[in-house]
């Protein structure tokens, strides 16, 4: 978990570039940027807000031959080890992301490299590195009186409330390449930032493990759930899954398909589909690992547990617990209709 509400910048460089396949220029700052109370408080809300909104979904540096090849990886370690070097490696950094800036579809923008402090990582206090670009300008309204006129100019800007692009390297885990979060907001040109300027990879701890798991069972549901049985029994089956891991630190397969499993025919069924999708989601040869409690409520908050019927109505069933579906929710078949019919039971109405 990343807490940056005490998150200080204790230096930044800023610098523009351009795309190097259209031979447009790079800009190199000689000196750190000056900060005052005023820009330092929005900067930190522009480059923070999206971290804080996001899933944290970690990664680390990488290179296929080895980790030091990995040019980012070698100049924040230069950071990390000499703050006060920063904005002289920041240099170096730019112009290795100019270096990447070669298909025609990668826009220019402004580069911010920060040495930031105060963050805590898992509770622990940690430095990091953080590298922001803005590349989107949007028009904006300026006025100024001219005698006993108002005149209005339109100029260009970039919008403080989303930033295109950035990353957080922490300075942990340097030996397994430091753990990062990335954001980009235009996913049109995602291999370029994070495969040809960071490489990086999906860091595979608990979080990734038990949010990836997760998206498995969804898609297991879908595939074989449904069509076996019904959208009830697919809606439930994720209930049960994600009760599951709610309620249990850690995760052991044999126990989960035991627990959530009501139809024994359907474990075999699984265990084919994890041979045959389990590499999609790197869950192959995983069947135990700690539950990330935050991946679980995220997870939660996206299974979408409507039926939608041909006759224009939906049931929603909002049931964290699943007995509770099995309760006050009956499928059957009408000979006279020749149709499909859901018994709902209740007490009283609520009000919306």
């Amino acid at each position: 978990m990343i807490n940056l509400y005490a998150a200080q910048i204790q230096s930044i460089s800023l610098h523009h570039i351009g795309n190097k396949s259209k031979a447009e220029p790079l800009f190199l700052s000689k000196e750190p940027f000056i900060q005052d109370d005023e820009t330092n408080g929005l900067l930190k809300e522009f480059f923070f807000k999206p971290f804080r909104e996001k899933e944290e979904y970690y990664y680390r540096l990488t290179h296929e031959i080895d980790i030091e090849f990995n040019e980012v990886y070698k100049l924040v370690s230069e950071m990390f080890e000499n703050p006060e070097r920063t904005h002289e490696l920041s240099l170096s950094l730019t112009k290795h992301l100019y270096d990447q800036s070669n298909h025609p579809h990668i826009k220019s923008g402004e580069i911010y490299i920060a040495y930031l402090t105060d963050i805590l990582l898992d509770n622990e206090k940690t430095d990091a590195i953080g590298i922001f670009k803005s590349e989107i300008k949007q028009d904006f309204l300026q006025f100024a009186e001219n005698g006993r006129n108002l005149d209005m100019h339109v100029q260009k800007g970039i919008n403080i409330n989303k930033l295109d692009k950035g990353c957080l390297i922490f300075n942990v885990n340097k030996s397994d390449g430091y753990k990062a979060l990335s954001v980009d907001s235009n996913r049109y040109d995602a291999k370029y930032w994070l495969e040809h300027f960071l490489g990086v990879d999906a860091l595979a701890d608990d979080n990734f493990y038990t949010k990836n798991y997760l998206k498995f069972c969804q898609n297991f549901a879908k595939d074989v759930v449904l069509p076996a049985e019904d959208k009830k029994q697919e809606v439930m089956f994720m209930n049960r899954a994600v009760n599951h891991f709610a309620k249990n630190d850690a995760f052991e397969e044999t126990n989960f398909l035991n627990e959530v499993m009501e139809n024994p025919d359907l474990i075999p069924e699984f265990k084919h589909y994890k041979t045959e999708k389990g590499p999609k989601y790197s869950i192959e040869d995983v069947s135990s690992f700690d539950i990330a409690n935050k991946a679980v409520s995220d997870t939660r908050k996206k299974i979408k547990n409507v039926i939608h019927l041909d006759t224009n109505i939906q049931i929603k069933m909002d049931f964290i617990n699943p007995e509770s579906a099995e309760k006050f929710v009956e499928k059957g078949w009408d000979e006279e209709r020749q149709m499909y019919y859901y018994l709902v039971y209740f007490n009283k109405e609520q009000k919306s």
